[in-house]
């Protein structure tokens, strides 16, 4: 691939435009889907918890997540204006029935009051962050105390092999990640990793390393 093409896949993964952004929406939600099952699933949600997250992309998900516990509110943010809409209409239901809501954000300040949330996640996005402890404070002060935050990445192990992630990408290691994490106050519960079999740009198996860093706040 020309470096042209390669920085196109990576802008689109970043912030999705366009129709190419809407095939590169469907084709995130299917290659990330056990990555943000295992993001849920370390939340252990509750009932009656109010969820954020950050980066939903066409938040094909949202079943799964009410499916964890009754009386839920979901509320998504999103940099991508196209995400945004496509994640309204995937999930027109829940929007009607006012149990999730949608809203656009600058990737850097969340425009949430302070211990709002009970479990806030994110999937794939920790690459795009622009300054990642402005973002964890933000995300702090927005979560309830003793609430609960997964970051679920890929291992740059995995990462540097996909050309593309040259590219606007910041690639972390769990040790790497877990010195960001040590710079604020949240503690680190859990991080977990697990490999799973993906299928590559070409069409062949490969074996994804990620982790989900679980934290309290």
């Amino acid at each position: 691939m020309k470096q042209e093409e390669l920085q196109a896949i990576a802008s689109q993964l970043k912030h999705p435009k366009g129709e190419k952004g809407i095939e590169m929406a469907n084709m995130m939600n299917e290659t990330n889907i056990n990555m943000t099952h295992h993001s849920i699933q370390n939340l252990h949600i509750a009932s009656g918890n109010i969820i954020l997250e950050l980066g939903h992309g066409n938040a094909g998900h949202l079943e799964f997540i009410f499916e964890q516990a009754e009386n839920l509110k979901y509320y998504g943010l999103e940099m991508s204006e196209l995400m945004f809409q496509e994640a309204r209409q995937i999930n027109r239901n829940y929007v009607s029935q006012k149990e999730a809501f949608f809203s656009i954000y600058d990737g850097n300040t969340i425009p949430f009051q302070e211990a709002s949330f009970d479990k806030i996640f994110t999937v794939n996005t920790l690459y795009f962050w622009q300054e990642p402890e402005k973002l964890l404070l933000e995300i702090y002060r927005v979560l309830k105390p003793k609430g609960i935050l997964c970051i679920t990445f890929a291992e740059e192990s995995f990462m540097k092999q996909l050309p593309f992630t040259q590219f606007d990408f910041e690639l972390y290691s769990t040790e790497k990640a877990n010195k960001l994490i040590e710079k604020t106050p949240f503690k680190i519960i859990n991080a977990p990793t697990q490999t799973e079999k993906v299928k590559s740009k070409t069409g062949e198996l490969v074996d994804r390393a990620f982790t989900t860093l679980v934290l309290e706040k």
